[in-house]
């Protein structure tokens, strides 16, 4: 098997060197996950598109945490648990809602475990969520809006957890004191 790149701006093609450039610029650093998908510019692109219109979701620091690190844990994608850790401590996410969704332990509180449970059973069922499922997520104080923004987040988690998998994608170096 043929190892993937991990493009800089000088190896990327042509249409992914700006996305890498601005994506350097803002963060002082291109993330592996990034460099492996500027092989691909449109997925890059569609990739921080995501990521962006998750991050504009209703969703809090704290969910926006949960609905990631859920589908993350689910996927075994041990670049971007250890990633996601260091963004919710960006965030500043509660270090022991990071530990709980990294260790498949019970959420702080019942919102929150509503919201986990929503999304695990959407990622596990292919969206087949149950009428009762949709209740509990209902009565937890969430709405048809944040049914759908789970959705964007798993299209989001989609690209990279697969990618993960599919290029073994090393964790970068700034994340690696959270490996998972």
């Amino acid at each position: 098997m043929t190892a993937f790149t991990i493009h800089t701006v000088d190896t990327a093609p042509e249409d992914s060197k700006a996305m890498l450039d601005d994506t350097k610029k803002q963060t002082g650093m291109i993330p592996n996950l990034f460099g492996v998908l500027a092989e691909s510019p449109s997925t890059l692109k569609a990739y921080q598109q995501l990521h962006q219109a998750f991050l504009d979701t209703s969703f809090n620091p704290e969910e926006l945490t949960v609905v990631w690190q859920t589908i993350n844990v689910e996927n075994k994608c041990t670049y971007c648990v250890p990633a996601h850790t260091g963004i919710a401590h960006s965030m500043k996410v509660d270090p022991a809602l990071t530990e709980a969704l990294r260790n498949k332990a019970a959420m702080p509180n019942a919102k929150l475990q509503a919201l986990q449970d929503a999304t695990l059973s959407i990622v596990r069922n292919r969206g087949n969520i149950s009428e009762a499922e949709l209740a509990a997520f209902y009565a937890a104080g969430y709405g048809q809006q944040q049914v759908l923004e789970i959705i964007l987040g798993l299209s989001q988690k989609v690209i990279s957890n697969y990618t993960n998998h599919v290029a073994k994608t090393p964790v970068d170096e700034v994340f690696k004191k959270f490996a998972w």
